[in-house]
């Protein structure tokens, strides 16, 4: 990746936090669920999707966009929106099995992970 692909992805993770900040402010975080981050994960998986429709893969002609929105933005409001674009890939390579053990694999050991941190934390 060069310096200026690995600026514009910073400076497009910067503008993706802000904007995470800005809406998980607008919702009351005492409801049953979530809803801020729920929205954050099904908006970013939108973009996402959108945007690599649009820009296709990685190529040289696209690699500042993709560094800046994809990488970027997208990575810094949520990287759940990496994780449904991979495993939509490996759908679309025709892996549905590969594509499961990804969201089980994810799933699971993110909640063991996140526990274990808790509890060391504690």
């Amino acid at each position: 990746m060069s310096l200026t692909n690995l600026l514009l992805a910073a400076f497009g993770g910067a503008l993706g936090s802000a904007l995470r900040a800005v809406i998980g402010g607008l919702f009351p975080a005492d409801t049953r669920l979530p809803w801020a981050t729920i929205l954050i994960n099904v908006s970013g998986s939108l973009a996402i999707g959108w945007l690599m429709g649009r820009l296709g893969g990685l190529t040289p002609d696209n690699a500042r966009w993709h560094s800046l929105l994809v990488v970027g933005v997208c990575g810094g409001f949520t990287t759940f929106s990496a994780f449904s674009w991979q495993t939509l890939a490996l759908l679309q390579k025709n892996q549905p099995g590969t594509a499961l053990a990804n969201v089980l694999l994810s799933v699971a050991l993110c909640l063991a992970a996140t526990w274990l941190g808790w509890r060391l934390a504690r």
